[in-house]
């Protein structure tokens, strides 16, 4: 599948170093460069905002689907190219997963996890073969990678699969990882009868 759409994401704070947000400008700004359509979760602030700003001052497309309920909370973005809004946050996590041709998330908190983790999860059970990746910012999902690791120490991981995401602090590197093809490689069986996987 050629890769013309990429889901970022985020998180809706600006975190607690400048360089969250100055990464996520580099990003937003490469994905136009690439002609990639920027897909996100709409909001106007954070390191959502500042990726979505980057795009669309770089002359990129930048396609916006937040919650209603969310629209006061996250402020949605008023200069988008599109802008859905949804009724749920499953509805949310779906329609960015149909917009996109592959998923990479930037410094975020729980919500961010939780969209990651729902990609990755759906790739594993081969529901989709899009590449994944992680904008490593000063080294923040390291400990996220540790612990995929230690899942498939553990067992509960094939180890084939222990990382299922391309890794890099550079956006130019982690969207040519992408556009290589998909990050997770297929495991045949991967869940059978007394395994422990």
């Amino acid at each position: 599948m050629e890769v013309k759409s990429v889901c970022v994401f985020c998180g809706s704070r600006p975190g607690a170093r400048p360089e969250y947000v100055e990464a996520a400008t580099r990003m937003g700004a490469e994905l136009a460069r690439r002609g990639l359509t920027l897909v996100y979760g709409g909001a106007s602030v954070g390191v959502m905002g500042a990726v979505a700003d980057a795009a669309l001052s770089a002359g990129g497309r930048v396609v916006g689907i937040i919650p209603g309920f969310m629209g006061p909370k996250e402020i949605a973005h008023k200069g988008l190219t599109e802008l859905h809004t949804v009724g749920s946050m499953h509805e949310r996590k779906a329609l960015m997963a149909e917009r996109s041709d592959a998923f990479v998330a930037l410094p975020g908190g729980f919500g961010t996890l939780d969209e990651l983790f729902e990609i990755v999860t759906w790739a594993q059970l081969g529901l989709h073969r899009k590449p994944m990746g992680l904008l490593d910012t000063r080294g923040y999902f390291q400990p996220l990678v540790a612990m995929a690791r230690h899942m498939a120490q553990e067992g509960f991981v094939p180890e084939a699969q222990a990382v299922p995401f391309a890794v890099s602090a550079s956006p130019t590197v982690l969207v040519d990882r992408l556009l290589a093809g998909p990050t997770l490689p297929p495991v045949e069986k991967w869940l059978k009868r007394g395994s422990q996987t």
